[in-house]
């Protein structure tokens, strides 16, 4: 099939982002990596939110299934990668190339987020709601006017997400990790097999084979795929990839997790990503998804899975 079509991308991110929350707003946050394009929803007084979406085809718009949910009591940021199809602009010759510029794009992202939004002013004050809501010199949190963030990512997301709190720990209140690669396990080499060909000549007909193939055909959303088959192609600088995480780094990780994992993922064994979670981490829930498949992921989360990311993200300290 052809290569890439700019237009047909954009037609089916817009038809993806129609499923959002009408108040959604739009930030384009500038780093030295380039400007973040972040979607945003929920009262801009509410706890702050950073979801970050998986690799290949995924976007911020995946995460339109639980959007209205969570901003029900946070204030959402969803934010597109470098590297990966979407609507950030990586800067002509410095996009993100290490895991470390990766953390260094997320400190600068976490604080234009608080600049742009609102809650922190050029004076550190942290704003709070309407044009009166000021709470004091440095936010009243000690943390010099931009509170703590929950984080949450699926996939290669999750990745990002907790290589971040382990950069930054006092940056970050709670982390959700959506059935999330390279933290706790390996891929499955038949998976390997698959997606590499896949990655290296993307085609929509290679992209629906292959999500056909990982999910069974079972909890594909018509427009989310539409959206990934339209990605092929995309021009992105190359994505950042690392290592898992150091065990010790893990062990001291003072940051409560939720973990979800996929039990039908052909990405890797769900099981012992969970088992090798709970090992490693002093304060982690962990949910084994039934019946749903990594890449079917997040749109295809069941609601009592999303009740509970919301209750998880709602409990306080």
């Amino acid at each position: 099939m052809g290569g890439y079509d700019g237009d047909a991308f954009h037609a089916a991110y817009a038809e993806v982002m129609a499923r959002w929350p009408d108040a959604r707003q739009v930030l384009r946050v500038p780093t030295e990596f380039g400007t973040t394009y972040v979607n945003v929803c929920g009262p801009r007084d509410a706890p702050p939110l950073l979801l970050l979406p998986g690799g290949g085809g995924a976007t911020s718009a995946s995460w339109y299934a639980q959007a209205a949910l969570l901003a029900s009591a946070h204030r959402v940021y969803a934010a597109d990668l470098f590297g990966a199809p979407g609507r950030s602009e990586a800067a002509p010759g410095r996009p993100p190339r290490t895991a470390a510029d990766l953390d260094t794009w997320l400190d600068a992202l976490l604080d234009g987020l608080d600049e742009l939004d609102g809650r922190t002013g050029l004076d550190g004050r942290a704003r709070l709601g309407g044009p009166d809501g000021l709470r004091g010199p440095d936010g009243g949190d000690g943390t010099g006017g931009a509170r703590p963030i929950s984080l949450g990512g699926h996939s290669y997301g999750g990745w990002i997400a907790l290589r971040y709190a382990l950069h930054a720990p006092a940056r970050v209140r709670r982390l959700v990790l959506l059935d999330p690669t390279q933290c706790f396990a390996g891929y499955r080499p038949a998976y390997l097999l698959r997606a590499l060909p896949m990655l290296a000549r993307p085609t929509p007909r290679g992209v629906r084979a292959f999500l056909e193939w990982e999910t069974g055909g079972a909890g594909l959303d018509p427009g989310a795929l539409r959206l990934q088959e339209a990605a092929a192609g995309f021009p992105a600088p190359r994505p950042v990839t690392g290592p898992r995480p150091d065990a010790r780094a893990l062990r001291a990780l003072d940051v409560p997790v939720l973990l979800a994992v996929a039990a039908r993922s052909r990405t890797h064994d769900a099981r012992a990503v969970a088992a090798r979670a709970e090992e490693a981490l002093r304060d982690v829930e962990t949910v084994v998804v039934a019946d749903v498949s990594h890449h079917a992921l997040p749109p295809a989360a069941s609601p009592a899975l999303d009740r509970r990311l919301s209750d998880f993200l709602a409990v306080s300290g």
